[in-house]
């Protein structure tokens, strides 16, 4: 069997928990850097979503970023994150908690958007994860899962929009979880700027 293609952004939420995921279970993948504004046929024909990630394997296609970490951890899965999963807890991020997230940073895009309105409506979100924090290093106990890497990258663009304000709330245990996870050997290891393969056709086999 051919190595899997993996089709990446390197700053897309989506495609970072995809890629946390697959480097934590060392599953190899040859990773392809793309522009969102600029995307490779090939990938469009893989998928015509257009969205990443999108991980082409001998036979079939995985776009959605859920199950690409899925996939990886069903193969390997050191830290064992795949039973410390919180079906509903992913559903709220990745719903209500993405819709407030994008009209809150990107309000411009959004027609009668508030930022003030949406970022105050995701925080109720951030409340409700800090309380599970408490006394807790991550959402499930001591040690990280799979409910941590896929909401993590959400939370980390929501204190981009305005990190000021976002460290001086009261969320003293999300901010503490944060910095954890972003100061991480694992994510600064899949943050790496790679070279476009559209424009070099450089292929990256990834995890190094």
């Amino acid at each position: 069997m051919s190595v899997p293609i993996l089709y990446s952004f390197r700053r897309c939420p989506y495609a970072m928990r995809a890629r946390m995921a697959i480097m934590a279970s060392g599953v190899k993948v040859r990773l392809r850097e793309i522009l969102l504004k600029d995307k490779p046929e090939e990938m469009l024909a893989a998928s015509a979503k257009g969205t990443v990630p999108v991980l082409v394997l001998d036979g079939g296609v995985i776009d959605e970023s859920l199950e690409v970490m899925t996939w990886a951890l069903a193969k390997n899965d050191p830290e064992d994150w795949l039973s410390r999963q919180d079906n509903a807890l992913i559903a709220e991020n990745d719903g209500p908690f993405k819709l407030h997230l994008d009209r809150y940073k990107y309000s411009t895009r959004y027609e009668g958007a508030d930022a003030q309105e949406h970022r105050a409506a995701g925080f109720e979100f951030l409340q409700a994860l800090d309380k599970r924090l408490a006394g807790q290093d991550y959402l499930h106990g001591a040690e990280r899962g799979f409910s941590d890497i896929a909401i993590f990258p959400f939370v980390r663009q929501f204190r981009i929009a305005d990190k000021d304000w976002f460290d001086a709330a009261p969320i003293p245990n999300v901010q503490r979880w944060l910095k954890e996870l972003m100061e991480s050997p694992l994510f600064n290891s899949v943050m790496t700027k790679y070279p476009l393969w559209k424009k070099t056709g450089e292929e990256v086999q990834f995890p190094i």
